[in-house]
């Protein structure tokens, strides 16, 4: 599986780029089965019922490999393990598309991800928070893999197309998280523009932009939305995810004129 030009231009233009059936459906079964190892006591695997959000007071859990909070289910553990990895960052059609993006041979090799996130039903909730934002991590390229279907309105990754150019610009350098004077004005100018809810199936790969706006979308279904996150670097970039949270030279680098100068020659020869 490989990216087209034109999905390759779609990318560039758009900050975001929809990848059909990528992942591995018998990996992928089994992750939507093992997050259940870690289910809040008053939830049921056959009972849709007990899914709805918010996470009750007595059962919020907040540490570094489970997050149960609100309408947050959050596995880190899983993405310390080997074939979760597999089914989403080493996987072959991820991440040879990654390297497309980034550059053959340039993109560092995961040994964890951020984990499987899962967004609970809202049921007769009403949310209609508008949480654009971008990530105040490092990463480059973001990725999150739906693990089972997500129709609409059911929580998928919401993105604000082509925000990534003006947003990329609205801080003091490339890659931390240091928002210049005119980040709030130029965020609240692009949550006020469309947005569009990434819905897909099992096995959908959503590949964004670092400055991408974005946010978890609301979950106005029955259903758990379950994907899986990761965050791609280049070499250059500095594997900084996975190891020791020291900021590369290239990281304090202001914003490039030519925003496109760490991707890919394919990339950047692209006219957008």
């Amino acid at each position: 599986m490989q990216l087209t030009i034109e999905e390759m231009f779609f990318f560039k233009r758009q900050g975001y780029l929809i990848k059909r059936g990528a992942m591995d459906p018998e990996l992928m079964a089994r992750a939507r089965q093992q997050i259940w190892d870690k289910a809040l006591l008053s939830m049921q695997h056959d009972d849709p019922a007990t899914w709805v959000g918010p996470v009750k007071e007595e059962e919020v859990v907040e540490d570094p490999l489970l997050l149960a909070k609100g309408y947050r289910w959050h596995n880190y553990a899983m993405g310390r393990q080997k074939w979760v990895i597999e089914m989403l960052a080493t996987n072959p059609n991820v991440f040879g598309m990654a390297e497309q993006l980034l550059g053959k041979g340039e993109v560092v090799i995961p040994d964890m991800i951020r984990g499987i996130y899962c967004t609970l039903p809202y049921d007769d909730h009403s949310i209609n928070t508008n949480d654009c934002h971008t990530d105040g991590h490092t990463l480059q390229l973001g990725i999150v893999g739906y693990i089972d279907d997500v129709p609409p309105n059911s929580g998928g990754f919401r993105v604000w197309p082509g925000s990534h150019r003006p947003l990329y610009y609205a801080f003091e350098s490339q890659y931390m998280n240091e928002p210049s004077s005119t980040y709030k004005e130029t965020l609240e100018r692009v949550r006020q523009e469309e947005s569009i809810d990434c819905h897909g199936a099992a096995g959908d790969v959503v590949f964004w932009h670092h400055r991408l706006g974005h946010m978890a979308g609301h979950n106005y279904s029955s259903r758990i939305r379950q994907a899986a996150l990761y965050d791609f670097c280049s070499k250059e970039l500095g594997d900084w995810w996975n190891k020791k949270r020291v900021p590369t030279p290239i990281m304090l680098e202001p914003p490039n004129a030519d925003m496109w100068k760490d991707w890919s020659p394919e990339l950047q020869a692209l006219e957008v």
